[in-house]
């Protein structure tokens, strides 16, 4: 076991797939030389050379075209996408194309890519550094997406990922990347950034795709969330004093609808929270889902935060983003609920 962020390991992910199967290959702009633009591919090409770390064009619709090709005939591509908010010149890419290879060849074709990119906010980036377009993906159909909330999820489950045969994207929470990080004006006394950092295993591993984790048992409420905002919800429940019971989706798509619902039905209230705008977010799919599946359970009307229905704005990020005090307000007000 040792000490790693994010970063570190998903780094270490592709380390490890790559030196058991000489078919991984990492793309994307500046992955090479540069080692990506957070560092999550410092080396690899050092190690591996630059036939298997390949430093590509900025044309993300070409990154993602030459990792579909790949795939087809026989590699396993590792595709990083530099910000989650330049994907859109690629997802015709995606949904025209990657997405229905299997379907659409009657399942004698299939394209194993993995497509990486940093998502949601964290480093003041703005409108287009800061997107979390995850419900954009979650709607197509073929597609595996997956947002991991901390370091062992990230390297297990990108391992999955990579070894699937089926076309997976993979988004991964900017702001957690490094661990703890300071300035966030609503911070608690605790930091509740500190469980972004931890062990993980040097070798081989995997975390099962499809599998939602509760990190934490609860008998109050069922708090479902993912990427950053697990850890901002632990803190939230902390402020409160609920005893709440917080479920890490893990995997959006295919979402693991039997641990979620098992949670609702034990405490009897719930709140949906991401970081992506509200309006049309997953957590619109959360809350359908959990009516569907929970109703004659529920004590009161299920609760939905997001980021604001705006472009992500830059000076005014922390007031964008859902921080503690409006997790907990929410808390408190399915708590109150009749």
């Amino acid at each position: 076991m040792a000490q790693m962020n994010m970063i570190e390991s998903i780094r270490s992910a592709m380390d490890v797939t790559m030196g058991r199967d000489p078919h991984v290959v990492v793309l994307g702009e500046d992955v090479g030389y540069f080692g990506g633009v957070f560092r999550c591919t410092d080396g690899l090409q050092r190690k591996y050379g630059e036939d298997r770390v390949i430093d590509a064009p900025i044309a993300e619709g070409g990154i993602i075209g030459t990792a579909i090709g790949m795939g087809v005939n026989g590699l396993r591509p590792v595709a990083e996408i530099q910000f989650a908010d330049y994907i859109y010149p690629g997802y015709d890419q995606v949904v025209s194309e990657l997405a229905r290879l299997r379907y659409r060849t009657c399942g004698d074709f299939f394209s194993p890519v993995t497509i990486r990119t940093p998502c949601g906010g964290g480093i003041r980036g703005g409108q287009t550094h800061s997107q979390s377009p995850e419900a954009l993906f979650t709607h197509v159909s073929g597609i595996t997406t997956i947002m991991p909330s901390n370091p062992y999820d990230a390297k297990g489950l990108l391992i999955s990922a990579i070894q699937s045969d089926d076309p997976i994207v993979f988004f991964e929470p900017k702001r957690i990347y490094n661990g703890p990080f300071d300035g966030d004006p609503e911070k608690p006394a605790v930091s509740w950034s500190s469980h972004a950092k931890g062990e993980v295993p040097e070798g081989y591993y995997t975390v099962p795709i499809g599998s939602a984790e509760i990190v934490k048992p609860g008998d109050d409420l069922t708090i479902i969330t993912y990427g950053t905002l697990v850890h901002v919800a632990q803190a939230s429940a902390e402020l409160t004093g609920v005893d709440a019971e917080i479920v890490d989706v893990r995997t959006l798509a295919p979402l693991d609808i039997p641990t979620l619902a098992d949670s609702v039905r034990k405490t009897g209230r719930c709140l949906v929270a991401h970081e992506a705008t509200r309006y049309s977010g997953f957590g619109a799919e959360l809350v359908a889902t959990i009516q569907e599946e929970c109703f004659y359970h529920l004590e009161a009307p299920i609760e939905r935060i997001g980021g604001w229905d705006t472009p992500y704005p830059h000076a005014f990020e922390w007031n964008y983003f859902p921080g503690q005090k409006r997790i907990a307000a929410g808390i408190r007000k399915v708590m109150e609920a009749e």
